[in-house]
């Protein structure tokens, strides 16, 4: 799961497509708050909003991603971006 400025959505589906991931479920105009961003609450105040996307991998592919992640990170490290490797029992 990933969470993220809207700012760098293009940044996001370019890595996901470098990673052959084609199917996912994004959620836009979120609202957040983090510790080392601005929060995003689509305010007069604090205008922006975030993206959240979310997707099941094999183990490999979710490595490369999140490195790839990491990678972006450093780049845009005040925008506001996290990643979340969670579980997955079952998929239908």
């Amino acid at each position: 799961m990933l969470c993220y400025n809207e700012a760098i959505d293009d940044e996001i589906i370019e890595i996901l497509e470098q990673a052959g991931i084609k199917g996912y479920t994004k959620w836009t105009k979120v609202q957040g708050k983090g510790n080392t961003s601005e929060p995003h609450l689509l305010s007069h105040i604090w205008p922006k909003a975030n993206n959240a996307l979310f997707t099941v991998l094999s183990d490999e592919i979710a490595g490369e991603l999140l490195e790839n992640i990491a990678k972006l990170k450093t780049r845009v490290a005040k925008v506001g971006l996290k990643a979340f490797l969670l579980p997955v029992e079952q998929a239908t």
